[in-house]
């Protein structure tokens, strides 16, 4: 025993199982602008938020917000207010900014949470996204698609109708046309000396031929290689090194794949089936103009009806995409509209979701910045009983699972060895400084 117990131990640390779209060989000039593109507020409408204020990697590539507070907030991570002034936010953006790890997983083939973002060949860029057929041909892999987006939002970077060039053409869904959001801030990137030599060294473009779409690329670069999450106790247990686990962890593993019936959706090497399921998630927050559009005065529906709001089946309503538990629990709060802040609280959920989507008290639980006009916007859904019943009965057919405490102790003790030690600290993944010379505090 003491010798098999040695071989272990000598035994590789990860198993490596996992393919990448890059085959792990990141161009690093490519990564290297990506970073700093990631960083730089020069891709925001009003040059005051980057895509790393809702995704740092000193939030773990979140927020640490139940709903992200975006463009005209100020702040990082939970410290993050809702700003002052005409210059504050106009609403909270509706759904939790999801984490970045582990997006370049060849198994990801779906992006956001009602997976409007996933390949399709019968577009011409090979993928459906909200652009149609305005969408670039050139883009390298799904997370260079993803990419493209944020940009294009009122709430997260664009701002306000009025306020920029960027804003306005947004607000007019100009997105790829002449004087269109993407074509502006190519304008921006190719005034800029720095980011004129570095796209002309990774992609041999000079700067009248800079696209976003190539900013786009970089930045899919830099975050599918700073941002793996293969490297974690469950991958050098996979490998064969069984001491890699405790007794704890081995049982809520055994939980996981067995009783708790949680590798029904949560399977492959990502831990995502990448499908959509209802499973009776609390809805707070703005919504996404969903469902009844008088129900708090004004005009405005506050559901979000997930992938159902996407394909307008019945079947999908109140469904969201199956989420990658690579490093979950580095990435609270949890679910779509980030209702739950901790690990514990979205195991318990699973295992009896209506029971628990009933008992939600959307007034103490969500983590966020408190505001007036705002905080009475967030509860509307939840404190009508005829909204949450319509959630729970798209949930139905869900068995509640009965565990112990320790069970549940044991099942989240599992979770936790999916956590790759390498991205607990990765304040290396941020720059000192960006090219438009832009401040990089919040």
């Amino acid at each position: 025993m003491k010798k098999l117990a040695f071989l272990a131990l000598a035994l590789p640390l990860t198993a490596t199982a996992v393919e990448f779209v890059d085959n792990s060989t990141p161009d690093i000039a490519k990564v290297e602008l990506g970073k700093l593109l990631f960083h730089d507020k020069i891709l925001s409408g009003n040059k005051n938020i980057s895509c790393a204020t809702c995704h740092h990697a000193l939030a773990d590539t979140g927020d640490g917000l139940s709903l992200p507070i975006g463009e005209g907030g100020v702040g990082l991570g939970v410290t993050r207010d809702t700003g002052t002034g005409a210059d504050a936010v106009h609403e909270r953006v509706p759904r939790n900014a999801p984490p970045v790890f582990m997006l370049g997983s060849t198994e990801v083939t779906r992006i956001f949470h009602d997976g409007r973002i996933e390949g399709d060949p019968t577009y011409p860029s090979g993928f459906k996204s909200p652009a149609g057929g305005d969408l670039p041909n050139n883009l390298e892999n799904i997370v260079a698609v993803q990419a493209m987006f944020p940009v294009t939002s009122s709430a997260e970077m664009a701002g306000q109708s009025g306020e920029n060039p960027v804003a306005d053409a947004t607000s007019v869904g100009n997105l790829a046309g002449p004087g269109g959001v993407w074509e502006l801030l190519a304008d921006r990137l190719r005034a800029i000396p720095e980011y004129e030599a570095r796209f002309n060294a990774v992609f041999g473009i000079s700067a009248a031929d800079i696209t976003y779409a190539h900013a786009a690329n970089a930045i899919a670069a830099f975050e599918i290689d700073a941002w793996r999450a293969d490297n974690s106790p469950w991958d050098a247990y996979k490998a064969g090194n069984y001491q890699a686990f405790s007794k704890d962890e081995k049982k809520g593993k055994k939980l996981f794949f067995g009783k708790a019936g949680c590798s029904e959706c949560h399977s492959g090497e990502i831990f995502s089936d990448m499908e959509f399921h209802a499973i009776a998630m609390p809805q707070i927050g703005p919504g996404k103009g969903h469902g009844i559009g008088d129900i708090d005065g004004n005009g405005v529906g506050r559901e979000d009806f997930g992938r159902g709001g996407e394909t307008g089946v019945q079947n999908d309503m109140y469904a969201f995409r199956t989420p990658i538990l690579r490093n979950v629990a580095l990435t609270a709060p949890y679910g779509h509209a980030g209702a739950y802040d901790t690990l514990e609280e979205v195991v318990r959920h699973h295992l009896d979701p209506v029971a628990s989507l009933w008992a939600y008290d959307c007034h103490s639980q969500p983590v966020m910045p408190s505001r007036a006009d705002l905080d009475a916007i967030d509860c509307v859904v939840m404190d009508s009983s005829e909204l949450v019943q319509k959630i729970a009965d798209a949930a139905s057919d869900y068995e509640p699972v009965s565990l112990s405490d320790k069970q549940v102790d044991r099942l989240v003790a599992f979770l936790h060895t999916l956590t790759d030690k390498g991205n607990i600290d990765l304040r290396s993944d941020v720059p000192r400084s960006v090219p438009s010379g832009l401040t990089l505090a919040e």
